[in-house]
């Protein structure tokens, strides 16, 4: 069987190598491609008095300038209609007005340099203190509620009250948005496109260019990382290439530079929380009121969804008997945020483990005993209404971290180290993880595949996930070998197509294999079940090749379209109420750190993590997944820190971290020198694909662990008992600015 069976990427051998093609390829191969270039806004908030493309037409091999004006369909390149693709008023510095069509990069970027743009100045909103302020708000705004929370904070002996605020971060994939555009002799428009979502990249381009959907073909073939950040936002390049293709009769490249990348495209939301705890003599929580303001920037995206989540995981693993938590979007005048990896989750699961780290010291208790006592029992549901199933997972996870980890022999240790050294300081915290999987909207939770038997016994397989380096195609290979019964050697897989697979569900929400694995087994058990007659005719050891002939020379359909929806769900928006999830995913970290008084540098020097993935579908991608999400969490919680430009001069509203050099990424040596993950026996998930459990988001909470951890060895340098705020990012600045606060 080749499910659980520890495979490498199916591609790991063209990564490697470098044969890989990526979109960007596929266009530098097109003979005659022009090269698209933007016309960037340097304001954060303007309006358009002039856009002469003329001058650009001096420069040698500049072709076409696209303006507003080209638009045969609707200016817009945004789902909720609010994202003009050529815009008369500027809403964040960098944002493109105009695109510059040139037979290399370099006359396209000149011609850009060279459109005569005219702005007229307006005030902008750069911070969510700003918006607050100005009572910039968009989009929905919504709260959850469960119990009486007046009467919880009466019955509560201690009630805190505190702020809680931490950054946005930036996805920072390997390749940046890339579209490349064609079209054919009866005007078929096709489009390669790095995105998530094909089938939305498919109707914005119709939208764009006045097309039905049918009239319009986009392909994935892989992308070079994606989380999230390439689930809505491809739409407009894409859009910008199928317009300029369409318009000139020759393909149109649009890459953006990593710079233009990181000026024009969203981040995941920065939030501001405001709150209120109650607990009882035990360290019980009773009640938790909290308002979470996201910065949702320019336009709405993803951030009535992503709020939607933040809500629905302000819970994270703890039963808190009465809730009431208000959220709403702060429009401001930077990139419009969007999807990234947990999509909402881990800004409101940070919410209660901030609340829980500073409390855990003024109620006289460890934090891994304050969290352990709170956690969800059978029986308990969240504060949405939906039961917590399998809750005793995550003792079983949390147990065995602590004894695999030797949390309390390294407690000890780390005790006597900090006696000694009033200079460095070690620090050791242990958190859990309790996510949802599914989509938050449920429409979304539904998939379709399409499965290819060939004469010679040989299949191919489509399906609608898209693969951006995480493994799915990997995975969807070794379902598809397992249903069949076939070595995985038989089995081939075809790039992403809307016109294989339509109607497809972005590859998000760590849904991903659950849905289109579903799809993919039941395209294959329709083609089982045609073949019976024939298997029984020939007999049970008569070869695959010999049944499929024969099943051909009998006229039986060798090809089926599978489709997978995911049943059990529902959610009312408007109550905040239902079972949004499938399940929920769990996991358990433990990390210790050695902090440097004098300048808040820090050292991560082990990590213990046990995670639930139910069955893995393929274990050496599930382990590189975790390592991979659990490393890119602590980079958004320790050093990953967006700076824009919020004085009043000329600047105002720039990104001022828009390159490596002033965006600081994990990378080798911020990985722990020690780390150990495992993951979770006995954790088969009836219901889902050969009981295996989603695997792409949850990990990325299990960094909170670091943040905890260096709460802990901040604390060492104060007296005991005393609560620590910590920055997010807790930068060695942040680190050290704490470490202050507590010698004080």
């Amino acid at each position: 069987m080749s499910v659980g069976e520890a495979r490498p990427h199916e591609a790991a051998a063209l990564h490697v190598t470098g044969r890989a093609l990526y979109t960007d390829d596929l266009a530098l191969r097109a003979p005659g491609v022009l090269h698209a270039h933007p016309v960037q806004a340097p304001h954060a908030h303007a309006r358009i008095t002039r856009l002469d493309p003329l001058p650009a037409y001096a420069i040698p091999g500049v072709v076409r300038v696209l303006t507003a004006a080209d638009v045969p369909g609707a200016n817009d390149s945004g789902t909720k209609h609010d994202e003009p693709l050529f815009p008369d008023e500027v809403m964040f510095h960098g944002q493109s007005v105009a695109w510059v069509l040139g037979e290399t990069l370099e006359a396209a970027r000149l011609g850009a340099a060279a459109v005569d743009v005219g702005y007229e100045p307006l005030p902008s909103l750069v911070t969510i203190a700003d918006a607050v302020d100005a009572d910039s708000f968009q989009g929905a705004r919504p709260t959850m509620v469960r119990g009486d929370v007046e009467a919880g904070f009466a019955a509560s002996a201690r009630v805190f009250e505190g702020v809680t605020s931490f950054a946005g971060q930036e996805h920072f994939y390997l390749e940046t948005h890339a579209s490349f555009a064609q079209v054919d002799d009866d005007g078929q428009v096709n489009v390669s496109s790095s995105t998530q979502h094909p089938t939305e990249t498919q109707e914005i381009v119709a939208h764009v260019l006045g097309l039905a959907s049918h009239q319009v073909t986009v392909q994935c073939v892989r992308m070079g990382g994606g989380f999230g950040g390439k689930e809505m936002q491809p739409h407009g390049y894409a859009a910008v290439a199928a317009l300029g293709a369409t318009l000139t009769g020759r393909p149109v490249r649009v890459r953006l530079t990593r710079q233009q990348d990181m000026t024009m495209s969203g981040k995941r939301h920065g939030f501001h929380a405001t709150w209120k705890v109650g607990f009882d003599d035990d360290g019980r929580l009773q009640a938790l009121e909290a308002t979470l303001t996201s910065d949702g920037g320019w336009s709405l995206d993803l951030s009535e969804p992503v709020l939607s989540r933040a809500l629905c995981h302000v819970d994270n693993a703890y039963w808190i008997p009465h809730v009431r938590v208000a959220g709403r979007i702060a429009r401001t005048h930077t990139t419009s945020q969007t999807a990234f990896r947990g999509f909402g989750g881990p800004q409101g699961m940070l919410v209660i483990e901030d609340v829980l780290g500073r409390c855990a010291p003024v109620l006289g208790l460890a934090p891994e005993e304050l969290r352990r006592r709170n956690f969800y029992v059978e029986g308990q549901a969240t504060p949405y209404g939906q039961p917590v199933r399998h809750p005793e997972r995550l003792d079983r996870a949390w147990q065995q971290v602590l004894d695999t980890g030797e949390y309390a022999v390294r407690r000890k240790e780390i005790e006597r180290h900090n006696a000694g050294d009033p200079h460095r300081k070690r620090g050791l915290a242990i958190t859990p993880v309790k996510f949802g999987i599914s989509f938050n909207f449920t429409s979304f939770n539904q998939a379709g595949a399409l499965v290819h038997v060939y004469k010679d016994g040989s299949v191919l397989i489509n399906h609608g996930g898209t693969e951006m380096g995480q493994g799915l195609h990997t995975k969807m290979l070794q379902v598809a070998a397992t249903a069949l019964g076939l070595p995985i050697e038989r089995v081939r897989l075809a790039p992403t197509r809307t016109d294989k697979v339509p109607n497809t569900s972005a590859t998000a929400a760590s849904s991903g294999a659950d849905l289109n694995g579903a799809a993919v087994k039941d395209a294959c058990a329709q083609i089982l079940a045609r073949i019976v007659p024939v298997r029984a005719r020939l007999g049970t050891d008569a070869p695959w090749e010999d049944v499929v002939r024969a099943a051909y020379l009998d006229r039986i359909q060798l090809w089926a379209a599978g489709f997978y929806r995911t049943e059990g769900l529902s959610w009312d928006a408007t109550t905040m109420t239902g079972t949004p999830f499938k399940y929920f995913a769990y996991g358990v970290a433990a990390a210790e750190v050695e902090v440097d008084g004098f300048t808040g540098a820090y050292e991560v020097r082990r990590v213990d993590i046990v995670h639930d993935v139910g069955d893995s579908l393929s274990p050496l991608v599930d382990l590189g997944q975790i390592e991979g999400g659990f490393v890119q969490g602590v980079g958004w919680l320790t050093l990953e820190d967006l700076r824009w430009d919020d004085s009043e001069g000329p600047h105002r509203g720039r990104l001022a971290t828009q390159s490596a050099s002033t965006y600081k990424l994990p990378s080798l040596s911020e990985l722990p020198a020690d780390l150990r993950v495992a993951l979770l026996e006995r954790a088969t998930e009836d219901g889902v694909v050969y009981g295996s459990k989603a695997v792409g988001e949850p990990p990325l909470m299990l960094a909170f662990s670091v943040r905890e951890a260096l709460r802990d060895a901040v604390g060492a340098f104060g007296t005991p008992g005393t609560s620590v705020e910590l920055a997010s990012p807790a930068t060695p600045e942040a680190v050290w600015w704490a470490i202050e606060s507590v010698r004080r």
